[in-house]
């Protein structure tokens, strides 16, 4: 049986090449801890003109992931959904630390769910440098990331100005599409639909080389976790503005046209589960970011404009549009605490 100490060397020490290409491990990347995982705390020397950005994210069985997720999936979306959190601040990766909680250390899974995890890490340049492992009644992980960001460079929540664009990264709406299938909800019948929304589900990939793209374009940022209704809210919020965002814009696939007519909305407008950026910009760089969008390989589009506080008194609010005229949506996004 393995004990805690030899789990963590076999499946979480000295990942330096673990999942690299040739050319990845030949060219030799420094470590970025100074020390890492077998003491007490791990060192993290600070670099000059940078400022440290630190995120921390959840993931717990049967509230975020079904049991019988791939381990291998589950590892990557792990780091992915907090690299995410670095991309929205336009922060590149360094590093991380593992928290990771088991009924029992089963080791065909623990291989699969290490793969992934480096998977990722290597992906993105980022060593895991230190953490912990106990038994407990089921699955969770909670994941720590550290990130690099100029000087006051980094994107934040309360940037965004009257007379914005807003963009999204992405399509929207398939991760919500692909829960709805595994939980029953509806049935997507093309094969490959179908998948595409498991997939987008299961398997998210951080726009970090975009947040990073964003540093001195942007105003404000954050990634889609939660659902676009209850994301950009916040930038509203924090910045003190509203927003007309354009409902025939917010960019979506085919995989929704697939699901019953009153689900669509809801899974593009609130489903959460994106890991898209969100973005506002001023309309003099929108040029410059369809070009960003092009060399990155991502589709980005503008769904809208921040709009400034008719009256002190106005409340923060995203007033909905098509067509045709106002769309009522009263829909906020996920809530942990109140999930259905």
């Amino acid at each position: 049986m393995l004990s805690e100490f030899s789990l963590i060397e076999r499946y979480f020490s000295k990942p330096a090449t673990r999942g690299r290409t040739p050319a990845a491990q030949k060219s030799g990347k420094a470590a970025s801890a100074t020390l890492g995982i077998g003491d007490d705390c791990a060192l993290l020397a600070p670099k000059r003109g940078q400022q440290l950005a630190i995120s921390t994210d959840m993931l717990v069985s049967g509230r975020h992931f079904f049991p019988d997720v791939s381990p291998f999936a589950l590892g990557a979306k792990a780091l992915a959904v907090n690299l995410s959190d670095l991309a929205a601040m336009g922060a590149a990766p360094r590093a991380f630390t593992l928290a990771l909680s088991m009924p029992k250390a089963e080791e065909s899974w623990l291989q699969a769910f290490s793969d992934g995890l480096f998977h990722m890490a290597n992906a993105h340049g980022c060593e895991l440098i230190g953490g912990d492992t106990t038994g407990g009644p089921h699955v969770s992980i909670s994941i720590t990331v550290f990130g690099d960001v100029p000087a006051a460079r980094a994107l934040r929540r309360d940037g965004a100005r009257a007379g914005d664009d807003i963009w999204v990264s992405g399509r929207l709406g398939n991760a919500r599409a692909g829960l709805g299938v595994l939980r029953k909800e509806w049935s997507i019948e093309d094969a490959a639909s179908k998948a595409i929304a498991i997939k987008a589900l299961e398997q998210p990939e951080p726009r970090v080389a975009l947040g990073v793209a964003l540093r001195g374009v942007a105003h404000a940022a954050l990634d889609l976790s939660d659902g676009l209704a209850g994301d950009l809210l916040h930038i509203l919020k924090r910045s003190n503005m509203r927003a007309a965002v354009d409902v025939d814009l917010v960019p979506r696939s085919g995989v929704i046209d697939a699901l019953p007519a009153v689900a669509q909305l809801p899974c593009i407008l609130a489903g959460g589960d994106d890991y898209e950026l969100c973005f506002t910009a001023p309309v003099e760089a929108r040029a410059k970011i369809e070009r960003l969008g092009a060399r990155l390989g991502i589709l980005v589009t503008r769904i809208g404009t921040i709009e400034g506080l008719a009256v002190p008194t106005d409340t923060p609010a995203i007033d909905w549009r098509n067509h045709a005229g106002p769309v009522s949506f009263t829909a906020s996004g996920y809530d942990h605490f109140h999930a259905d």
